[in-house]
């Protein structure tokens, strides 16, 4: 998986107002340290917001796009606190049903297939 194969499947599937919300979310999640995901998807999931940010979401936009943008590069306590905080307040205004079935389009549309495995190839090799 590349950030190219992301940006196309970004291209091929028409991504509503919520999924946008919905990877934002995830993004701040990867960002305060408390995504379960497997580190290679945790990858994929950022290009995936880097793929959709310049998209309008419903709930979530500029000022929580600033927010990524400033914390990307620093990982200090105070920074992924703040973080925490707008990512629960995120979570809370997206509905569980609507995360779920964002989780579950991404899976079944294929933008993970095969992440996990190809990691550990990698690592193997």
């Amino acid at each position: 998986m590349s950030p190219e194969r992301v940006s196309a499947w970004v291209a091929a599937h028409a991504l509503s107002v919520s999924d946008i919300d919905c990877a934002t979310a995830v993004m701040l999640k990867i960002l305060d340290g408390k995504c379960k995901m497997h580190a290679a998807e945790k990858i994929v999931m950022a290009w995936l917001y880097d793929a959709v940010k310049a998209r309008p979401g419903h709930l979530l936009g500029a000022e929580m796009h600033a927010l990524i943008a400033a914390a990307r590069p620093v990982a200090d306590e105070a920074t992924r606190n703040l973080i925490y905080e707008k990512r629960v307040l995120a979570e809370t205004a997206i509905s569980r049903p609507v995360m779920k079935a964002f989780k579950a389009m991404i899976r079944r549309d294929g933008l993970l297939d095969g992440v996990r495995e190809s990691a550990a190839e990698e690592e193997a090799a």
